[in-house]
């Protein structure tokens, strides 16, 4: 899944865990900057990374086959550990768990900027993807631990709006890096951002576990894994050699016998990383269901739309990172107003009328055509999605 914006149910996973010890109005800033810059640091790595990748394309010799892996192999491992990394640090301690996950990020990004070819930037993209999976759960859950919940909603807000300010500017940044430095400036800046979080966390930020009431899924973490890497493998892999290729049916075979094993299996423990209770609610099954449609949509944009820019329109890297602005700006500037929407004519409306307004832009998106303005043909398209 893309890392473009903290996921809707962010907020509602802060609000509902005990503020074990209110921090002091001076240590609750010092707080804020380490969870923004370690979140911020997950999230732009899941946009700016795609304006990379035309220059990962020609510099490492890659196909686009493996320009695609880049992208999902740190999507894979943090979708697939994002909630085990949030058991690990209710079980060993939050802040350790996210001081290794800001740690593993970085010694992940350093290895990313020094690769040699496009097999070890997979590699290194897929530890990338785990450290996320560690520092991002962790990151809620200090907030949730250092306030109390009078001053929760303003914490919310602060990582809410600076975490999509960065989000928003990343791609821009990372454009400009690509081209007056290097692509692999665009790894190299996590390391200051990681230096500073570690430095801030350990004087500011308190240890805090819930041993007793905290079970690690590891099995169920395993098979997420395999079942998701299995079918990822096989669709991606189909591209080239097509659907009657002996390995690409054996990938997808073995993918979905994995997940129907994945599901079996959490299904029969006491405490699963995926409750599938949760899905007896026919509102949180839809509204899952239609979260994962319309985010695979964003997927495919945000990786064919920077090619599509810089190879084929001939953009520079800094413009095509601009382009995915009125999209990320719009959608975090609108969402507190269309939150307001739903409080007044209930979910099923915008719902409903959101994916249309999206497919429209879709539409747009089919239009054939080189060259031509910016203004007429690319933002009104972004606009239709956002």
């Amino acid at each position: 899944m893309p890392v473009v914006l903290q996921d809707a149910c962010d907020e509602n996973i802060i609000r509902s865990g005990p503020a074990a010890a209110p921090c002091s109005k001076t240590r609750g800033r010092w707080i804020l900057a380490a969870t923004i810059l370690a979140s911020s640091m997950a999230f732009i790595d899941g946009t700016v990374v795609n304006v990379a990748l035309p220059a990962l394309q020609t510099n490492l010799n890659a196909t686009a086959t493996d320009v695609q892996w880049v992208v999902e192999s740190y999507a894979l491992f943090l979708s697939a550990l994002l909630l085990v990394g949030g058991s690990l640090g209710d079980h060993y301690g939050r802040r350790r768990i996210f001081l290794l996950g800001v740690a593993i990020f970085a010694v992940a990004s350093a290895a990313c900027g020094l690769v040699g070819n496009i097999h070890q930037l997979i590699v290194a993209r897929a530890f990338q993807g785990f450290g996320a999976a560690l520092l991002v759960p962790g990151s809620l859950a200090i907030i949730s631990n250092s306030f109390s919940e009078q001053e929760r909603g303003r914490a919310i807000g602060l990582w809410s709006g600076f975490s999509a300010i960065t989000a928003g500017v990343g791609p821009v940044f990372g454009g400009w890096l690509i081209e007056h430095v290097s692509w692999r400036a665009v790894f190299f800046i996590n390391l200051p951002i990681a230096l500073v979080v570690i430095l801030i966390s350990l004087r500011h930020v308190a240890e805090n576990t819930d041993r007793e009431s905290s079970r690690v899924d590891w099995l169920g973490a395993i098979l997420a894994a395999l079942g998701l890497g299995a079918l990822v493998y096989g669709l991606i892999e189909s591209a080239q050699v097509g659907f009657n290729d002996r390995l690409v049916i054996m990938a997808l075979t073995a993918g979905v016998v994995v997940l129907i094993l994945f599901f079996f299996v959490e299904s029969r423990l006491s405490h699963p990383m995926l409750p599938l209770t949760l899905f007896r609610s026919r509102t949180f099954a839809g509204t899952n269901l239609l979260t994962f449609l319309l985010y695979a949509a964003l997927g495919g944009t945000l990786f064919f739309l920077p090619l599509n820019l810089i190879q084929v329109q001939r953009y520079p890297p800094t413009s095509a990172g601009a382009a995915l602005l009125p999209f990320i700006l719009i959608m975090s500037f609108l969402s507190r107003w269309s939150g307001g929407l739903v409080a007044r004519y209930g979910p099923k409306l915008p719902l409903v009328i959101g994916p249309v307004i999206t497919a429209v832009g879709y539409l747009l998106f089919l239009l054939p055509g080189i060259g031509g303005n910016y203004w007429t043909n690319f933002f009104r398209r972004r606009l239709f999605w956002d």
